[in-house]
């Protein structure tokens, strides 16, 4: 087995106890968190040949340039995996699970990091097969959505730039489950692989920051900012045409954040779940509400995707997967399969189960520049079908009062 530097310059091993470490720009007002890590490198003792094991396999992506810090940040996609088979310096036995846990990070966004975790707290909670130190490992798949931040996800290939390696890695039998952000996920799944978990929804609202403004309501004519959304720029700039919207602000969150303290905008709107699975909800100045900014498709569910033919990786999946969420979810990509979206239409659309247990889904589109806003709702039962029904309805409706050009304006 070749050593850890000489497989990539740049990997980071880090031991499985992460914990958060503050890191902030100075001067500034909002703070932004990491992992702090034990970093150390090992070279693998020789593979061992063993039968009918399960075990977690790691695939990053090789980096050219050396670890800088000690702080170890993760991209905004993570696959966790289970590889059947013989993997690297471990050792099974059919009925036990005997291994190392181990992490292999590089600096960036810590968001994908979170989820990561949550996930492999749950396959454990559910799994007492995979509770054994070391049954699990977290690994790296950089996407290129992640690398080309100088350009609107438009211009670049649009949201499935996200997926796309992580996707050929799955179909490809490099990892065996993918972990995303739903929202980032495309309409379309490639064939051989299927999505049958979501896990629980967190907070779908929308958060404001600002160092000097308590909303938007609250800023001043030609204050800016700053939005890699089109959605959010739409519904913000109908309701305050006086304020002006950066297009591009991409970046993690701490990148935004860092961009913010900067001066660079007055004002930023973020996912409040990706805040509170940071544990960084300290920077909000105000969460908006549903009625004021309609929440992106899948805004604050995470899924998970495995191979179509890979039943011990569906059988684990199921156990994770939140009922309620998973239909939510359908609704609301049913809705934008209909329209066809793609990040160059504003597009919002949000599920929600009532209080006499019916679902009341809300969708919305827009043009660009926030002059016309279209929004329509379905009510009926809370059953897949149904709710498929629905999403699919209110996507014709609002293509029909859209008209040709309406995405254009």
């Amino acid at each position: 087995m070749e050593t850890l530097t000489s497989l990539c310059a740049s990997r980071a091993l880090v031991s499985h106890t992460a914990r958060p470490m503050p890191i902030s720009a100075a001067g500034s007002s909002v703070s932004a968190k990491g992992y702090a890590c034990s970093i150390k490198s090992r070279a693998f003792p020789p593979r061992k040949q063993r039968a009918s094991v399960v075990k977690a396999a790691v695939a990053v992506e090789q980096q050219t340039e050396k670890p800088k810090c000690d702080i170890c940040m993760l991209g905004v996609e993570i696959s966790v995996l289970y590889r059947c088979g013989v993997v690297g310096f471990c050792c099974f036995s059919t009925s036990r699970i005997s291994a190392q846990f181990d992490v292999i990070a590089f600096k960036e966004s810590p968001l994908a990091l979170a989820q990561a975790h949550e996930t492999r707290e749950k396959l454990m909670a559910a799994h007492s097969e995979l509770a054994e130190e070391g049954a699990i490992e977290i690994v790296i798949i950089k996407t290129t959505g992640d690398k080309i931040l100088s350009q609107p996800l438009a211009d670049i290939g649009g949201k499935g730039l996200f997926t796309k390696e992580i996707d050929e890695a799955l179909i490809n039998g490099d990892i065996d489950i993918a972990v995303h952000s739903m929202k980032d996920v495309p309409t379309y799944l490639p064939e051989q692989t299927i999505l049958p978990c979501n896990m629980e929804r967190e907070d779908v609202r929308d958060a404001f920051i600002s160092l000097n403004a308590s909303s938007l309501a609250d800023l001043p004519a030609g204050s800016i900012i700053g939005t890699a959304s089109l959605r959010r720029k739409s519904q913000i700039l109908h309701r305050y045409p006086s304020l002006k919207v950066v297009e591009n602000f991409r970046g993690n969150v701490q990148t935004r954040l860092r961009k913010l303290n900067e001066g660079v905008v007055h004002a930023t709107l973020l996912a409040l779940a990706g805040l509170r699975r940071l544990n960084m909800t300290e920077n909000v100045t105000a969460t908006l509400s549903i009625d004021d900014m309609l929440p992106a498709v899948a805004q604050g569910a995470i899924g998970i995707a495995c191979r179509s033919n890979d039943d011990k990786m569906a059988e684990y999946l199921a156990s994770l997967n939140h009922e309620e969420t998973r239909l939510a979810v359908t609704c609301e990509r049913a809705f934008l399969l209909t329209l066809d979206g793609s990040c160059r239409t504003p597009i919002a659309g949000y599920a929600s189960r009532d209080e006499n247990g019916d679902c009341l889904f809300k969708g919305l589109v827009a043009s660009p520049d926030g002059t016309r806003v279209l929004e329509t709702s379905r009510k009926g039962p809370y059953a897949i079908d149904d709710m498929i029904l629905m999403g699919k309805d209110a996507g014709k409706e609002l293509l029909s009062r859209a008209g040709p050009g309406f995405f254009n304006s």
